[in-house]
């Protein structure tokens, strides 16, 4: 929808808010003026999330321009097992994927607390049985001291993950001590913005390159010419620029069918009373959007809320060393930074019952009740470190339930499925591809 198509429907909305002054349309006018009132007056626009296909108005890399080639290409090799080909333990050749952990069917975020890419067995119906092997050596197990984050609507993300450490612009302009050479974090002297940087580092970290048999013996080959055409061929299949193929791939999944995008369209029969009555609480007294703001609800801003870190117990026993707990400060080195994580899109949350970088919250009801009660839960954190924002709320068990439901469901794009293709061109099962998997999977 253009602006100004979405400016008259805005508009329009308003019109019949103002012609009937039943409960449901006051709401919706009260929700249009606290939307402009947190865009500096441009509203529902502020909050749109473009369409998939409308490549020109998806958020993008410069050095990395979205062409429908590089997404074909890129929404193949993010599911391709056939990538799997540099794990530690050679059984696991082919069994695993970027899709492992970044799944659909758990809203592209991993099905259980903590992710697993090499050393991973089983699927379920949405990654939520998914174990370590027997035959996998514990040294070679790939799992991440921290909840792996989604990848919906990470075009609204100029860096990545918890601590925002991939990325070479906006705030990361700065940090090029970290930036190592050794560790993932030097590829953002490549240049690129976080999506790419992560990206093309994850092919490596996470055991993956580019197997030119793969490439040359199947339709690879050519959507690779397609898509970096440009390119000398001798620089064409390379883990680079499969990872930006990848990343133009990840900028297009966007939850662009939820209820409130609907909504922010015109359709006011789109949320219920309840999710209306959430939405004005969200953008009104609980003051959600003083950090989860934009189309993706979320900000490239780092605050403490003295959530816990992925525990051990549940887990796979990889521990949690400073660096992780610090969150932004165990990237930037900067003490003020300690305790720090990024705030996260607010989009189909209720996929995987695993929130918070730590995953210790079962519920979105549970991380409103935890914001509710503005109580640190993590004793390692300094109270002079809390954010501003993290105080009681006073909200009431009714406001709760409408606070959930707005972000629960109102939030929700139930089919993020239409992201995820029927085949690949390795023909093997995907988003993993071991034995337990394929059973699972009901594929090969």
């Amino acid at each position: 929808m253009t602006r100004s198509r979405l400016l008259a429907a805005s508009l329009a909305l308003l019109a019949m808010a103002s012609c009937d002054p039943t409960e449901e349309t006051t709401l919706d006018t009260q929700i249009m003026e606290a939307l402009a009132d947190y865009s500096g007056g441009e509203g529902a626009s502020a909050f749109l999330l473009p369409d998939s296909e409308d490549l020109s108005s998806i958020p993008q890399d410069p050095n990395n321009p979205l062409t429908a080639e590089k997404v074909a290409l890129g929404q193949l090799l993010y599911h391709e097992t056939g990538l799997a080909i540099n794990p530690k333990y050679a059984d696991n050749t082919g069994t695993y994927s970027c899709a492992s952990c970044h799944h659909a069917a758990a809203g592209f975020q991993a099905g259980m607390q903590q992710g697993i890419a090499e050393g991973g067995w089983g699927f379920g119906n949405h990654g939520e049985t998914r174990d370590r092997n027997t035959f996998t050596p514990g040294d070679s197990l790939d799992v991440q001291p921290i909840r792996s984050p989604t990848v919906l609507n990470a075009a609204y993300q100029e860096v990545m993950l918890w601590n925002g450490q991939f990325g070479a612009s906006g705030v990361n302009v700065g940090t090029e001590a970290g930036w190592v050479e050794g560790t993932p974090k030097f590829v953002n002297h490549l240049g690129y913005e976080g999506v790419e940087s992560q990206a093309i580092a994850g092919l490596t970290v996470h055991r993956m390159g580019i197997d030119m048999t793969l490439i040359t013996d199947t339709e690879y080959k050519s959507l690779y010419d397609a898509a970096f055409a440009d390119v000398a061929e001798a620089d064409r299949y390379t883990v680079e620029t499969s990872g930006l193929a990848i990343a133009a791939y990840e900028r297009t999944i966007l939850a662009n069918q939820a209820p409130f995008q609907q909504w922010l369209r015109g359709d006011t029969d789109a949320l219920t009373e309840s999710q209306k009555a959430g939405a004005l609480l969200f953008f009104g007294e609980a003051n959600c959007a003083s950090c989860h703001n934009g189309p993706s609800l979320a900000s490239m801003n780092f605050y403490a809320m003295g959530m816990e870190d992925l525990p051990l117990s549940g887990t796979y026993g990889t521990g949690v060393d400073d660096a992780t707990a610090y969150g932004r400060g165990g990237f930037t080195g900067n003490a003020s930074d300690n305790y720090k994580f990024k705030v996260p899109q607010l989009y189909s949350l209720s996929y995987s019952p695993f929130l918070g970088h730590g995953g210790t919250f079962a519920s979105v009801r549970e991380v409103i009740e935890y914001k509710n009660a503005g109580v640190a839960a993590n004793d390692k954190v300094p109270s002079s470190q809390l954010a501003g924002q993290f105080v009681p709320l006073h909200l009431t068990e009714e406001q709760i339930t409408q606070l959930t439901d707005f972000v629960e469901n109102a939030l929700n794009d139930a089919s993020l499925d239409r992201y995820v293709p029927t085949a690949i061109p390795s023909g093997n099962c995907f988003p993993n591809n071991d034995e337990q998997s394929r059973i699972d999977l009901g594929c090969n």
